[in-house]
Order: structure tokens, then sequence, then C-alpha cells
């Protein structure tokens, strides 16, 4: 059975306990709002959804219910790899199901299918000054695709039907995912190897393929694989996910969707963070350990350094985590099983803040998490295998994000979510508040 068969009776099995949930159960109360959470962003407000996955304070993200070292156990691995392929994992985020087989092979069949990029894609990139931030060349690639699309054409064609109008945007969705690889390798091969391009090897999966794109070694095809499925998805409130889901509430179509997403992607306190830590991390090594092998107490004085002179820690901390990041933890396994990879001075200094830093934090006392997020360790792996552009992180980070934000939006018009339409306030109106002590509810 192929992948949109499975997806179609995992939606129709759903779409009866979404509409029992708003007919019977609609104004029960799931949350209450105090002020700093409306001026603050929001935080913790419960009122997304999303069964892609789940952030948990604790454990971290689930895929599908899954932690991250059970998926990646479960999962069909690609050929003489530890890793399970991006066309299985896809499968996965948008069934909850492991793929057989003969669905596996199916599926990356389709992948296939559907890695062709629009030459007129690349000639606008091409077009664009070449000191361009290679993340406004991704979106404005995705973007300038949005002609093509299946779901905009059916809109337009005035046979709209809420019932069916996720097999639209699962037809752009899955475009989405195919191609961004071969863009985003486009993007790296035009910026940063003389626009030596390399065409696309049919035999390979997705993660393989990319890595041999940008003429990566056959090591770094576990690397793509593994650095895309840990950054596909972070549940629905971080910015990326939550624009492509806003955006697309709206009905706009996937490329207009995800071209936000990525916008919001690029920002310093959301995918932009990796290239800062690496970008610190070797600024930090370069200060304190050029000429010396980095200790314990040598590193727990350069930190006390940086806090006292009023600075942080990049790549510590977290809005919802309250542990160590489990994909911090994932890729630091990556490296402590490579051999080069471990000896590497870099990774070295990166494994001993981690010893060192948690405690550093706990005792200054003004971060409410002192443990390393994903960012801590990303951009170290990259900078070995020789990936050094350090603006480059977000574009890779923005290919994997694709699979999350395209499985969302997809389950998103098979429930037919509404438009997105928060209420806002005055500040009048929480001042009077705050002075009453909380708002009186209009009796219905």
């Amino acid at each position: 059975m192929s992948l949109k068969k499975v997806l179609r009776q995992k939606i129709e099995a759903h779409r009866p306990r979404t509409t029992r949930l708003m007919k019977e159960f609609g104004k029960v109360k799931i949350d209450e709002v105090t002020i700093d959470q409306c001026i603050g962003g929001a935080r913790d407000i419960r009122a997304l959804v999303t069964d892609i996955s789940y952030l948990d304070p604790q454990e971290g993200i689930r895929f599908r219910g899954k932690t991250i070292s059970e998926t990646f156990e479960m999962l069909p691995k690609a050929e003489g790899s530890n890793y399970p392929t991006v066309e299985a994992f896809w499968f996965f985020l948008l069934t909850g199901e492991v793929p057989s087989e003969e669905q596996l092979e199916a599926t990356m069949l389709e992948f296939k299918a559907r890695q062709h990029v629009p030459h007129y894609v690349f000639e606008i990139i091409r077009a664009m000054p070449i000191d361009t931030h290679p993340m406004t060349m991704l979106s404005t690639g995705i973007l300038a695709m949005q002609k093509d699309s299946v779901f905009h054409e059916f809109y337009s064609s005035g046979q709209f039907n809420k019932n069916t109008a996720w097999e639209y945007v699962y037809e752009d969705a899955f475009d989405i995912v195919a191609r961004i690889p071969v863009l985003a390798a486009y993007i790296y091969n035009l910026k940063y190897r003389d626009n030596k391009q390399i065409e696309i090897n049919r035999k390979l999966d997705m993660g393989a393929n990319f890595a041999h794109m940008i003429g990566q070694s056959k090591e770094y095809e576990d690397v793509a694989r593994m650095y895309f499925i840990l950054h596909s998805d972070h549940e629905s409130g971080n910015v990326s996910a939550h624009t492509t889901h806003l955006v697309h509430s709206a009905l706009s179509d996937p490329y207009y969707a995800y071209s936000a997403g990525l916008n919001g992607l690029a920002g310093p306190l959301h995918g932009l963070a990796n290239q800062e830590v690496l970008y610190w991390t070797l600024k930090f090594q370069q200060k304190y350990c050029s000429d010396q092998e980095p200790t314990r107490e040598l590193l727990t004085a350069a930190l006390w350094d940086t806090l006292n002179s009023g600075q942080v820690i990049p790549g510590y901390g977290h809005a919802v985590l309250r542990k160590t990041d489990p994909r911090y933890t994932s890729q630091r396994e990556f490296c402590l099983n490579t051999p080069g990879l471990r000896d590497d001075p870099l990774f070295k200094l990166v494994s001993m803040i981690y010893e060192v830093a948690p405690g550093v934090l706990t005792e200054h006392g003004k971060t409410k998490n002192p443990w390393p997020n994903v960012d801590s360790q990303s951009g170290v792996i990259q900078w070995y295998y020789g990936v050094r552009e350090f603006d480059f992180y977000t574009v890779l980070f923005g290919v994997g994000r694709a699979l999350g934000c395209m499985a969302n939006i997809v389950w998103d018009r098979a429930l037919g979510y509404a438009i997105e339409r928060p209420k806002s306030v005055t500040t009048d109106m929480l001042e009077k508040w705050a002075e009453q002590g909380g708002r009186e509810i209009p009796k219905a």
C-alpha cells in the first residue's frame, strides 16, 4: 500500500476524533493565560495541536510518540548504515507507522521522481548577487516554485473541497521535501565551490544524494541522514513550524507557507543560532586553548570570565527543555563513535565544555536550563567534514525542518484546522486587569 493510501486511511480514522472534540467538548478549559505570557510571546500557552512531534521538558523531542533513539532503532536503515533513510522517516512522520520494505521502496522511488527542480529556479538564484545570504536564496527558490503549486491550482479551479484539500497539499509538500536538498546543494556549489554542480545520483537515498551533490565523502552520508532527521521537527510552537502553519492556515499553498517558515528560521534566536555557537567556540578555542590542552580548571575560569563580562554561553539553555537536549546527545554519540572525529580538538573542547558549563551556569544562577541544546554540537560536525561556511548551516537546518513543517500542514488540511486568529488586547486593558487582580469573565 502506497504512502498516500496509508495516509488517507489514517486521516479518515482521525477526523471523527477532531470533530467530536470540537462538538462535544469545545468549551472545556485546558489552560489559563497570564499577563507575562500575553506580553512574553505566548510562552507555554497550549493553543496548537500536532501529532507529528511533542517536546517534553524532561525527555526532549518525541516523533510520533517515539524518542530519538527509538526512532533511529525501529526505522529501516540505509544500506551499510546504522541510520535510517530520510525517506523512511518521512513515511513515519506522516503516518506514525514504520514502512514495510515494499512501502519504503515505493516512497524512495516517489522521492526520486519528485526531485526535479525547474531550470528557471536556478536561473533566479544565479541572478542574485553572489554574496546574498544562502537562506535568502533558499527561501527565494522555494517561493519561485509556487507557480507550479498543485494546491493553488486546485483552489483556483472553483472545485475546492475541504475533505480532499489535503491530497493537493500532500503533492506540494512531497515535492518540496524532495526538491529542497537539490536546491540547497545547488546554492552550496554556486556560492562555495565555484559553481561546480554535481548531477543527482538517482541510485542514492536522500541523505547520501545530498552528500554526493556537495562533493562530500561517503562518511558524510550518515551526517546528512542524522542531521535532517534530528532537525525535522520540534513540535509546532517553534518559529519556523508555527510560521508555516500560520501562513498555510490562510490557505496559502505550501510554497508560500514554507518560504515564510524559512524566513523565520533565519533569525538569530532560531536557526541562525547554530552558526553563532560554532563561531563563539572557535573564538573561545583561539583565546584560551591555542597553546595548551583544555583542562576543567582552565575552562571553568574561562566560562566565568565570559559570564562576568556580560556575555552568555551560546548553545546552552532552551525555552522548553530542562535537561540535555537529546538531539545534542545523539550527535555527541555520533562523534564518539567516529574515530577521527572523537579525537578532533574542537570536539574535545566542546565535550569538555559540556562537562563544565552546566555546573558554572547553575552556580551563576541566571539560567533556567544550564544544559546544552542541539546547536552546541551540530556545527562541530559540519566543521570537521569541511563544511566550514557558517552561513550555510541554517540552510542545512531548513532542509531538515521541511520534513516536519510539510507533514504538519498536510494534517492541518486533512483535519480542516481553521485560520489562526488570536485576539489582541491593549496595554490599558492589561493594566486595568492587573489592578483588579484579573479579568472579569462576562457571563454567557
